[in-house]
């Protein structure tokens, strides 16, 4: 009997926040919200299971969103970057 395998989403694990690709259009506000340029952000790399997920390329700016029983909500932002 064949063995069936399912496909890995590490985004559908319970401790893994929400992660999303910020469409071109809204980089430069949230870059002008933050004070910061492309450079100052923190990495992410390309080969994170996360943004394989969400084929994420170099260059795009992941949003990625923790939620937190004492805290409440909070946005990271990370950039894609070879690795």
């Amino acid at each position: 009997m064949a063995e069936v395998v399912k496909e890995f989403k590490p985004s559908a694990h319970r401790d893994v926040p929400k992660h999303e690709i910020v469409p071109k259009d809204e980089v430069e506000g949230i870059l002008k919200q933050c004070n910061a340029t492309y450079e100052q952000l923190p990495y992410v790399l390309m080969t994170d299971p996360v943004v394989l997920e969400l084929q994420g390329k170099p260059g795009d700016l992941i949003k990625i969103t923790r939620e937190s029983k004492t805290a409440g909500s909070s946005v990271y932002y990370r950039l894609v970057v070879e690795g």
